[in-house]
Protein backbone atom coordinates (compact mmCIF):
# COMPACT_ATOMS: atom_id res chain seq x y z
CA UNK A 1 0.00 0.00 0.00
CA UNK A 2 2.76 2.53 1.01
CA UNK A 3 3.93 3.70 -2.49
CA UNK A 4 5.14 7.36 -1.58
CA UNK A 5 2.18 8.99 -3.70
CA UNK A 6 -0.64 11.12 -3.39
CA UNK A 7 -3.22 8.17 -3.86
CA UNK A 8 -1.60 5.93 -0.92
CA UNK A 9 -1.31 8.98 1.11
CA UNK A 10 -4.84 10.04 0.49
CA UNK A 11 -6.63 6.36 1.03
CA UNK A 12 -4.52 6.26 4.95
CA UNK A 13 -5.34 9.59 5.86
CA UNK A 14 -9.26 9.16 4.49
CA UNK A 15 -9.19 5.59 6.33
CA UNK A 16 -8.12 6.96 9.62
CA UNK A 17 -10.79 9.67 9.25
CA UNK A 18 -13.22 6.87 8.62
CA UNK A 19 -11.91 5.17 11.83
CA UNK A 20 -12.38 8.34 13.78
CA UNK A 21 -15.91 8.78 12.42
CA UNK A 22 -17.04 5.21 13.24
CA UNK A 23 -15.72 5.68 16.78
CA UNK A 24 -17.35 9.16 17.41
CA UNK A 25 -20.39 7.35 16.45
CA UNK A 26 -19.94 4.27 18.19
CA UNK A 27 -19.99 7.17 21.30
CA UNK A 28 -23.00 8.82 20.55
CA UNK A 29 -23.75 12.37 19.67
CA UNK A 30 -21.94 13.81 22.42
CA UNK A 31 -18.57 12.45 21.76
CA UNK A 32 -15.61 14.01 21.88
CA UNK A 33 -12.40 12.80 20.54
CA UNK A 34 -8.79 13.57 21.02
CA UNK A 35 -6.55 12.91 18.03
CA UNK A 36 -2.81 12.85 18.66
CA UNK A 37 -0.78 12.03 15.45
CA UNK A 38 2.20 13.67 13.06
CA UNK A 39 2.30 17.08 11.66
CA UNK A 40 1.61 16.42 8.69
CA UNK A 41 -1.63 14.81 9.42
CA UNK A 42 -3.11 17.04 11.54
CA UNK A 43 -2.83 20.52 10.44
CA UNK A 44 -5.15 21.37 7.61
CA UNK A 45 -3.25 20.20 4.35
CA UNK A 46 -4.94 22.94 2.12
CA UNK A 47 -2.23 25.66 4.02
CA UNK A 48 0.15 23.25 2.61
CA UNK A 49 1.98 22.82 -0.50
CA UNK A 50 0.56 19.55 -0.27
CA UNK A 51 -2.65 20.44 -1.52
CA UNK A 52 -1.08 20.98 -4.72
CA UNK A 53 0.25 17.67 -5.17
CA UNK A 54 -3.44 16.68 -4.59
CA UNK A 55 -3.10 15.43 -1.08
CA UNK A 56 -5.78 15.60 1.66
CA UNK A 57 -4.96 15.05 5.25
CA UNK A 58 -7.26 14.15 8.77
CA UNK A 59 -6.72 17.64 9.52
CA UNK A 60 -8.47 18.97 6.50
CA UNK A 61 -10.92 16.12 6.25
CA UNK A 62 -12.07 16.85 10.00
CA UNK A 63 -12.39 20.56 9.26
CA UNK A 64 -14.27 20.86 5.77
CA UNK A 65 -17.02 17.85 7.89
CA UNK A 66 -16.62 19.65 11.45
CA UNK A 67 -15.37 23.01 11.04
CA UNK A 68 -14.76 24.95 14.01
CA UNK A 69 -15.46 21.99 16.15
CA UNK A 70 -12.27 20.94 15.43
CA UNK A 71 -8.96 22.22 16.72
CA UNK A 72 -5.90 21.60 15.24
CA UNK A 73 -2.20 22.02 17.75
CA UNK A 74 0.59 21.27 16.07
CA UNK A 75 4.24 20.88 17.04
CA UNK A 76 8.14 21.60 16.34
CA UNK A 77 11.44 22.40 17.74
CA UNK A 78 14.53 23.90 16.91
CA UNK A 79 17.31 21.11 17.51
CA UNK A 80 17.28 18.51 20.04
CA UNK A 81 16.73 14.69 19.17
CA UNK A 82 13.80 12.42 18.17
CA UNK A 83 13.06 8.50 17.69
CA UNK A 84 12.34 7.38 13.85
CA UNK A 85 13.65 5.13 11.31
CA UNK A 86 15.93 5.28 7.93
CA UNK A 87 12.87 3.47 6.05
CA UNK A 88 9.39 1.95 6.30
CA UNK A 89 10.35 -1.25 8.59
CA UNK A 90 13.65 -0.26 9.87
CA UNK A 91 14.65 -0.35 13.58
CA UNK A 92 13.42 2.94 15.66
CA UNK A 93 16.57 4.58 16.70
CA UNK A 94 17.90 8.08 19.00
CA UNK A 95 18.77 10.50 15.95
CA UNK A 96 19.97 13.80 15.90
CA UNK A 97 17.85 16.75 14.95
CA UNK A 98 19.95 19.32 13.45
CA UNK A 99 19.29 23.40 14.33
CA UNK A 100 16.39 23.72 11.61
CA UNK A 101 17.15 25.54 8.47
CA UNK A 102 17.45 29.33 8.43
CA UNK A 103 13.97 31.47 7.74
CA UNK A 104 12.14 28.34 8.79
CA UNK A 105 9.00 28.56 11.10
CA UNK A 106 11.40 27.37 13.82
CA UNK A 107 14.15 28.83 13.19
CA UNK A 108 12.24 32.14 13.20
CA UNK A 109 10.67 31.25 16.75
CA UNK A 110 14.58 30.36 17.74
CA UNK A 111 15.74 33.72 16.41
CA UNK A 112 13.05 35.17 17.95
CA UNK A 113 13.95 34.51 21.52
CA UNK A 114 14.82 30.89 21.83
CA UNK A 115 12.19 29.70 24.13
CA UNK A 116 9.56 27.63 24.60
CA UNK A 117 6.28 28.84 24.06
CA UNK A 118 2.69 27.87 23.06
CA UNK A 119 1.26 30.52 20.23
CA UNK A 120 -2.40 30.51 19.70
CA UNK A 121 -3.52 31.39 16.00
CA UNK A 122 -6.16 34.50 15.80
CA UNK A 123 -8.54 34.58 13.33
CA UNK A 124 -9.03 38.39 14.10
CA UNK A 125 -5.24 39.77 12.79
CA UNK A 126 -4.16 37.90 9.62
CA UNK A 127 -0.56 38.68 10.21
CA UNK A 128 1.04 35.77 9.51
CA UNK A 129 -1.94 34.20 6.74
CA UNK A 130 -0.20 35.05 3.31
CA UNK A 131 3.57 34.14 5.29
CA UNK A 132 4.67 30.67 3.66
CA UNK A 133 7.67 29.66 5.41
CA UNK A 134 8.91 25.78 5.80
CA UNK A 135 7.82 24.00 8.61
CA UNK A 136 10.27 21.19 9.73
CA UNK A 137 8.40 17.18 9.28
CA UNK A 138 9.75 14.44 11.48
CA UNK A 139 8.07 11.50 11.14
CA UNK A 140 8.46 7.47 10.99
CA UNK A 141 11.01 7.97 8.64
CA UNK A 142 13.33 10.54 8.93
CA UNK A 143 16.77 11.78 7.23
CA UNK A 144 18.76 14.34 9.29
CA UNK A 145 21.69 14.45 6.66
CA UNK A 146 18.86 15.17 3.61
CA UNK A 147 17.33 18.49 5.99
CA UNK A 148 15.90 20.42 3.71
CA UNK A 149 14.08 17.76 1.98
CA UNK A 150 12.26 17.67 5.60
CA UNK A 151 10.27 21.09 5.52
CA UNK A 152 7.10 21.68 4.09
CA UNK A 153 6.16 25.23 2.79
CA UNK A 154 3.38 26.16 5.12
CA UNK A 155 1.00 29.06 5.73
CA UNK A 156 1.29 28.19 10.09
CA UNK A 157 -1.98 30.37 10.83
CA UNK A 158 -4.12 28.50 8.89
CA UNK A 159 -2.73 25.02 9.31
CA UNK A 160 -2.99 25.20 13.13
CA UNK A 161 -5.25 26.79 15.80
CA UNK A 162 -2.39 26.68 18.00
CA UNK A 163 1.75 25.51 17.66
CA UNK A 164 3.50 24.71 20.34
CA UNK A 165 7.41 24.84 19.88
CA UNK A 166 10.21 23.83 22.31
CA UNK A 167 13.50 25.37 21.94
CA UNK A 168 15.29 21.84 22.41
CA UNK A 169 13.38 18.53 22.23
CA UNK A 170 14.42 15.37 23.86
CA UNK A 171 13.92 11.59 22.65
CA UNK A 172 11.52 10.18 23.89
CA UNK A 173 12.44 6.16 25.39
CA UNK A 174 10.05 3.98 23.81
CA UNK A 175 7.91 1.35 25.83
CA UNK A 176 8.79 -2.03 25.41
CA UNK A 177 6.40 -4.72 25.71
CA UNK A 178 7.97 -7.94 27.33
CA UNK A 179 5.85 -10.66 26.54
CA UNK A 180 5.61 -14.23 28.19
CA UNK A 181 4.27 -17.99 27.45
CA UNK A 182 6.88 -17.94 24.04
CA UNK A 183 4.66 -15.36 22.08
CA UNK A 184 6.86 -12.50 20.10
CA UNK A 185 6.18 -9.27 19.94
CA UNK A 186 3.75 -8.43 16.63
CA UNK A 187 2.23 -12.29 16.63
CA UNK A 188 -1.03 -13.85 17.82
Amino acid sequence: MIRHDSDSWNIRDRHMVSALEKLMDFHGEQARGLVWEHNTHTGDARATDMAGEGMVNVGQLLREKHGSQVYAIGFGTYEGTAIAGKRWGAPMEEMKVPPAIKNSWKELLHRNGARDQLLLMDAENPALDEMMVGHRAIGVVYHPERERGNYVPTVISKRYDAFIYLNHTKALSPLTLELSGGVERGSR
